[in-house]
């Protein structure tokens, strides 16, 4: 069993006030072909801010930062502390042009690591039957 994997960054995350786009590396801009065909894409970016020793051995938080919330596993949270600080956002394509792709939102952070891009297909990404605890928002 491997104990260690090679990620490669394949660009960078522009998160500005009226900016928000997927500035991808030259080597990985053949990947792009057919991507215009989606409305959606998941976006997989490294959390790199938490990414040290003490980030990765936190294992049990407060969801959303708020101590009202039960102490919960990082597994069973979004938070950027975890062992492998690895993040994905669901996020609309708003147009591509050249080696860039608008997108409508991230929660990443204005020059976070990209790590992948990997188009969003309902039929294989179907979320009912959904269940989530009470303090997550929205639901």
């Amino acid at each position: 069993m491997l104990s260690a994997f090679k990620v490669v960054k394949i660009g960078t995350i522009i998160n500005r006030e009226n900016e928000c786009r997927l500035e991808v590396d030259p080597p990985y801009q053949d990947a792009f072909l057919g991507l215009e065909q989606f409305s959606h894409i998941d976006v997989f970016y490294w959390l790199d801010a938490n990414d040290n020793d003490a980030g990765r051995a936190v294992l049990r938080v407060h969801p959303q930062g708020d101590r009202a919330n039960p102490l919960t596993g990082v597994f069973a949270t979004r938070s950027p502390l975890r062992p492998n600080p690895l993040a994905v956002t669901r996020c609309r394509i708003l147009a591509i042009e050249g080696r860039d792709i608008t997108i409508d939102a991230i929660d990443a952070r204005d020059g976070s690591p990209l790590i992948d891009i990997k188009a969003y297909i309902p039929h294989s990404d179907d979320d009912e039957g959904v269940r989530v605890p009470e303090w997550v928002e929205g639901r």
